[in-house]
């Protein structure tokens, strides 16, 4: 397992956080049918279940949004990934078919509020990643998006810089039909409540969808 830390400016900023990790071998495929009739049904529970204005007081929602205000960004113009695919499906507009994988993260996302990262191991360099705050003029290309600003944001490192935020990971690192090894990682930043679940359904789906096998996991706090 990669070793994963938090840097002394996050545990300052955000003491109460918690992190689940995961690495395991997977398959990856274009798209299940199975799958995406799962998260068919999720979409549907949450249009008959919460309101668009809702969405931020989820607790792990509203805890990541207090997390980006604590490291220095505003959480209404950088909206943490979960956010934004919970406000996508209430406004009735489809999810992107990314991959298996991706979908599986969309998937669990939609279903706990928590933001996940989530990489292909063989693209990491070095054999250590940080947590740490976003710097001023930080390259950082997010996947879909472009040159992206994460100054102030809760960001991954490698050795090379940032891989992952809650609002976007990297183009560098990012999960692709070719990948075979999978490093997930959801953050807790109101603490424990609900990480277990949550690592949980990531590990069924994953060993469902995507023959994971060899399924390593971790879990890291601040103290």
């Amino acid at each position: 397992m990669m070793h994963i830390s938090i840097s002394a400016e996050m545990a300052e900023a955000c003491p109460d956080l918690r992190i689940w990790a995961l690495s395991c071998e997977v398959k990856n495929t274009e798209s299940d049918p199975l799958l995406w009739e799962e998260i068919s049904r999720q979409e549907q529970v949450l249009r008959e279940t919460l309101h668009i204005d809702e969405i931020n007081k989820w607790l792990p929602v509203k805890a990541t949004r207090q997390a980006y205000k604590k490291s220095g960004k505003d959480p209404n113009r950088y909206r943490p990934s979960a956010e934004a695919l919970c406000r996508r499906v209430l406004r009735g507009l489809p999810l992107y078919r990314i991959n298996t994988l991706v979908d599986i993260i969309n998937l669990v996302s939609l279903k706990t509020g928590f933001s996940i990262g989530a990489f292909d191991i063989a693209k990491i360099r070095g054999e250590q990643i940080i947590l740490g705050i976003g710097r001023e003029g930080e390259s950082y290309q997010g996947i879909g998006r472009g040159e992206f600003n994460i100054s102030g944001l809760p960001v991954y490192r490698d050795e090379l810089g940032g891989i992952g935020t809650p609002s976007s990971d990297e183009e560098r690192t990012k999960i692709e039909l070719s990948t075979s090894r999978l490093l997930l990682i959801i953050n807790g930043y109101s603490g424990a409540e609900g990480l277990p679940e949550a690592g949980a359904l990531a590990s069924g789906l994953l060993t469902r969808y995507a023959s994971a096998a060899h399924i390593r996991k971790i879990e890291i706090n601040t103290l």
